[in-house]
């Protein structure tokens, strides 16, 4: 399956299959009520998601749009959850899934911890490189949704941007 930037892949509160990325990028975002949005996660080359739904099905936590043109596999939830109940040993490449994902995680959180503004912004656009060495994270997020990701306000990014 393809997606066109832009594409929606899943619907908050919706329910389906797993999906792996395998190429391209994705931004996850919670929709609350008054129709505004709040990016939860970014979804790179690899990852099996969504994440809380590798062990047990969940309704989709958040909406799931294309930032980058991606290829993504579809895997049906009875040929998931099947192939769990039938190899435990399948709970290991779970366990190594989810590992990966929190050590990213907590790689974003050092972003959210930097003191300094401009620190905050650089380890993200870093963190960004790891996965597209070619691309600069200004050329795929806005500037409100840096700020979003690392705490700032779209002014500030604008600012700090216009200095690296």
């Amino acid at each position: 399956m393809f997606l066109h930037k832009g594409e929606v892949l899943f619907r908050q509160g919706e329910s389906g299959p797993l999906y792996e990325l395998k190429s391209g990028l994705l931004k996850v975002v919670r929709v609350h009520e008054d129709g505004t949005g709040s990016p939860l996660n970014l979804i790179v080359p690899g990852e099996v998601i969504p994440h809380h739904s590798l062990i047990s099905q969940k309704d989709y936590h958040g909406t799931a749009v294309a930032l980058l043109p991606a290829e993504v596999k579809v895997i049906p939830e009875k040929e998931w959850y099947g192939d769990l109940s039938e190899n435990p040993e399948k709970y290991r490449e779970v366990a190594l899934l989810l590992q990966t994902k929190l050590r990213m995680m907590q790689q974003r959180i050092d972003q959210l911890t930097a003191v300094a503004t401009k620190d905050r912004v650089v380890l993200l656009q870093n963190w960004f490189r790891q996965y597209f060495p070619d691309m600069s994270v200004k050329d795929v997020l806005t500037q409100e949704e840096i700020g979003q990701f690392v705490g700032l306000r779209r002014e500030t990014v604008n600012r700090v941007l216009r200095h690296l």
